[in-house]
């Protein structure tokens, strides 16, 4: 047998990990309900204009290998769009464009974390940020993101988690998988602390758009003195998943990520570059019509609305209100007849072919007793499925 490195022992990707399971079913002729991949290119269809940047692009032989950095004009775009949002001063130098969030992830992680180092993500978080963390080499320790306060970051939790290792801490607002919007206070706070220990900040904006109560704040935006390392992405807002494009936006008031920027344009090299036709497909997302996202916003708030009293309703589960994304977290009382979320993930795809994600694959301290359900699907599907729920709970 080929020996497996031992970096890859604690890799996992819940989201994707269960769905093998879902798929032994279908083999057998079993139709699945899937609600546990945030696919928004699955229930809402890619806008028009950028399908035609994308197909045009491909159809003028832009098929070739481009700038590791990102094409330019995508990186100008990209930086007039947050300077005009949000009042900062980026520039398209300070744009690196990615194959998605997760390439930008795992950039990052490499260029920050050696061997015991440790990141301070969100408990519970979008796996990606442990297992990245895990795969360099580092430790993932997570702040609790407080349950009975509507998920808010526990900010005294967060300060006492900062050690000598620490390297960096994240931020994921709109959250993912909880919905949780971090509100301008709580941000501050985070962003004193990172200032204290010179720390600099992580911060996943992918979901900015999509926001049903309170509004998005723009972490850079508040970091006078504090680096801060932004995540962008097209796939959720642009519905653009499949394309895999996303970004890392660097805001350095300070000039101290210099050296650690020319080292990450290392590795975009070494990965030659991110796909062509749809890094014109992203400045046509950039730059084109926005009533779509609106129109989704719209329509997802009715999706959580629905869902959000149905779970409410069923004995034996609770869930908080996510003022953003598109994901519930309800917590599940497992009594006797479960020994862990997991097995209630699986014992409910068994018996009612509907698929959620096991909570813990979210965060082993704060994630365990729930799950994760996408809300995407139409509202006959959400229904028929809250209905198997509630009689799978009784």
């Amino acid at each position: 047998m080929v020996k497996v490195a031992k970096r890859l022992e604690k890799f996992e990707y819940a989201i994707r990990d269960v769905v093998a399971v879902a798929q032994e079913l279908e083999k057998k002729g079993k139709k699945i309900t899937y609600l546990s991949i945030g696919d928004t290119a699955k229930y809402f269809e890619t806008p028009e204009h950028i399908k035609k940047a994308f197909t045009k692009a491909a159809n003028e032989n832009f098929n070739y290998y481009v700038d590791s950095l990102g094409i330019l004009e995508l990186r100008k775009a990209i930086a007039e769009s947050q300077n005009k949002e949000y009042g900062l001063n980026v520039s398209p130098e300070d744009v690196l464009i990615t194959a998605g969030v997760s390439e930008a992830i795992e950039f990052i992680y490499a260029g920050l974390i050696e061997q015991n180092d440790e990141i301070i993500i969100p408990g519970p978080s979008y796996p990606p940020f442990s297992s990245y963390c895990l795969l360099y080499g580092g430790k993932p320790v997570e702040y609790k993101m407080d349950e009975e306060n509507n998920w808010q970051p526990d900010i005294e939790d967060l300060r006492k988690k900062i050690t000598d290792k620490t390297r960096s801490i994240v931020i994921i607002s709109p959250n993912n998988p909880v919905g949780v919007l971090y509100n301008e206070k709580v941000l501050k706070e985070i962003i004193n602390i990172a200032g204290e220990h010179d720390l600099p900040i992580i911060s996943d904006d992918i979901y900015e758009k999509y926001v049903y109560e309170g509004s998005f704040v723009n972490t850079a935006s508040l970091a006078k003195d504090v680096s801060v390392i932004t995540f962008k992405g097209f796939s959720k807002t642009y519905k653009m998943t499949g394309l895999r494009l996303g970004s890392i936006i660097y805001h350095d008031p300070n000039d101290k990520l210099t050296d650690f920027k020319e080292d990450i344009k290392k590795l975009a090299r070494i990965r030659l570059c991110a796909n062509a036709p749809a890094q014109m497909a992203g400045i046509a997302a950039l730059t084109g019509p926005q009533g779509h996202v609106k129109e989704t916003v719209k329509q997802l708030k009715q999706h959580r609305d629905f869902c959000l009293e149905r779970l409410n309703e069923i004995e034996g589960i609770e869930c908080k209100k996510p003022e953003g994304a598109f994901y519930l977290f309800p917590k599940i009382n497992l009594g006797n007849r479960w020994k862990d979320d997991k097995e209630f993930v699986i014992d409910f795809l068994n018996k009612k072919q509907v698929l959620f994600v096991y909570g813990s694959g979210f965060g082993k301290v704060y994630g365990p007793s729930h799950v994760r359900i996408v809300y995407l699907a139409p509202i006959s599907t959400l229904k028929d499925a809250m209905d198997k729920l509630a009689e799978f709970m009784k």
